[in-house]
């Protein structure tokens, strides 16, 4: 799979994730604890999509690296509140093993990203 086809797929599943997670925060339970984690959820995952669009803009290398760490960030944010509406008996599980595998793959895709983008400006420069 060609670099550029992989930007274009990978925006559009971290912006899936985003729509997937809003429709499952609506459905939350209109208590505190659901109201809370729900919008916390809903801005770490929106965020992740969001700031992976923003590094594929980068004006440099390093903005593209620390727009990259962001989402990577986010997504792990994202992971904890899906952890903690699971566990915590918020939500079904059955309900949210969807999204937080999804959120687990995009987080991994994201390291293994910022690792490649690490050794690159390394290697870059290694040879100046």
């Amino acid at each position: 799979m060609s670099r550029a086809v992989f930007v274009v797929e990978f925006k559009e599943r971290t912006k899936a994730l985003a729509l997937r997670v809003m429709k499952m925060s609506d459905s939350l339970p209109k208590t505190l604890t659901g109201q809370s984690i729900g919008r916390q959820v809903v801005r770490s995952a929106t965020s992740v999509a969001a700031n992976y669009r923003a590094a594929c803009r980068a004006r440099s290398a390093a903005e593209f690296k620390a727009k990259l760490h962001i989402a990577l960030e986010e997504a792990d944010e994202t992971v904890l509140w899906l952890e903690l509406l699971e566990e915590g008996e918020v939500m079904r599980r059955d309900r949210i093993a969807p999204l937080r595998q999804e959120a687990e793959e995009i987080m991994a895709i994201l390291a293994a990203s910022e690792r490649t983008a690490r050794e690159r400006a390394s290697s870059a420069a290694a040879k100046k």
